[in-house]
């Protein structure tokens, strides 16, 4: 299992915009580079992202070989209702993770 850091408030007021910041350790391995043995090394990449508030996904991405090792995801979403945030990657190799946030939501 992949070591994921996910930042985001705990609490939030009813339509306040929040920030949420996704990083995962992998070595996203394009597949292009040589090993000690002079062979290619195989491709491993995280290939999806997405991010789901009660079941609904608010945020996705592709991800290919040009992004970097333990890629760094930023994006905004509105908090709406208390709830969990889910967070899925998933990669070559039958790689998948998935790490849940809750988010509390008050009036505004």
């Amino acid at each position: 299992m992949a070591r994921a850091l996910i930042h985001m408030p705990a609490t939030a007021k009813r339509g306040e915009v929040i920030e949420i910041r996704a990083l995962i350790g992998h070595p996203m391995e394009t597949g292009y580079r040589p090993g000690a043995d002079g062979k290619l090394i195989p491709r491993d990449i995280i290939r999806k992202f997405v991010c789901r508030y009660d079941g609904e996904q608010v945020f996705g991405a592709e991800l290919h070989q040009a992004v970097s090792a333990n890629p760094y995801i930023s994006f905004f979403t509105v908090a709406t209702e208390t709830g969990t945030l889910e967070f899925t990657w998933e990669g070559d190799n039958g790689f998948a993770q998935t790490e849940k946030m809750n988010l509390t939501v008050g009036p505004a």
